[in-house]
């Protein structure tokens, strides 16, 4: 490679480097609901889109929808009654539950925008306070902003990544480092959406303590080949145990 040629790529990686920093400075936002500083890239509304587009095709991935109605009807229940007397309620969010028919993967999620999902092999294991604690936790993950926060990650680190390619053959060490990040991101995620449906709990008059079982739950779930926590996106079950006493602890307190 030419000498000029050099320089120009080590220019225009710079540029797509320092585009990426000056963006994510930018994108930074206070979420209203947490108080935590956040960087987001997208608004609510486009967040409810994604999460609309994708429930479909996600539900699909878990053998469809559960048949039985009255199940549903549960799931329904107990997510509205934790919406309702959470702040969830005061959120743009359009929180809608789901039973999913997957009776072998013991899973719960939630898409950006409030579609949650819970499948039936998880649900099947539940007390009614353990359902409430589950979907608790993913109302927390939407009004976290947890989906739109790795998606700002996540472009974040593919412009970084794009800008070291141009300028060295440095992507693949960015790339490592953005998915240590994301990684660890994700952890707090879970932790903090553990704290949250702890108080949407309590608020909704469950007992919070059942948490903890629901922990003891995915423990057993997962048994004993389970990764250790630095190779998870999950904190260890015994740590979101620790965890969630102390926020119990926390809001009892306040009562």
């Amino acid at each position: 490679m030419k000498r000029g040629n050099w320089k120009i790529r080590i220019i225009i990686g710079l540029v797509i480097v320092a585009f990426a920093f000056v963006q994510r400075c930018n994108n930074k936002e206070e979420n209203p609901y947490t108080g935590r500083v956040q960087n987001i890239n997208m608004n609510t509304d486009q967040e409810i889109a994604i999460g609309l587009q994708s429930a479909p095709e996600v539900a699909q991935q878990y053998g469809g929808l559960f048949p039985d109605q009255g199940k549903q009807a549960l799931v329904d229940a107990i997510g509205t009654k934790i919406v309702q007397n959470s702040i969830a309620k005061e959120t743009p969010y359009k929180f809608e539950f789901h039973l999913l028919a997957d009776d072998q993967t013991i899973n719960a999620f939630a898409l950006p925008g409030g579609q949650v999902f819970i499948t039936h092999a998880l649900f099947s294991q539940l007390t009614e306070a353990q359902l409430a604690g589950v979907l608790g936790h993913e109302i927390g993950h939407v009004i976290g902003r947890h989906s739109a926060e790795r998606i700002a990650d996540s472009s974040f680190w593919q412009t970084l990544t794009m800008g070291a390619s141009v300028g060295a053959d440095m992507g693949g060490v960015v790339s490592g480092i953005g998915q240590n990040t994301l990684l660890t991101n994700g952890r707090g995620d879970e932790l903090e959406s553990d704290e949250l449906g702890v108080l949407f709990m309590i608020q909704a008059g469950y007992n919070p303590e059942e948490m903890i079982a629901v922990m003891k739950i995915l423990k057993a779930a997962a048994g004993p080949n389970r990764q250790p926590e630095f190779q998870s996106t999950h904190p260890d079950p015994e740590n979101r145990i620790e965890k969630i006493r102390e926020a119990i602890a926390k809001y009892k307190k306040q009562q």
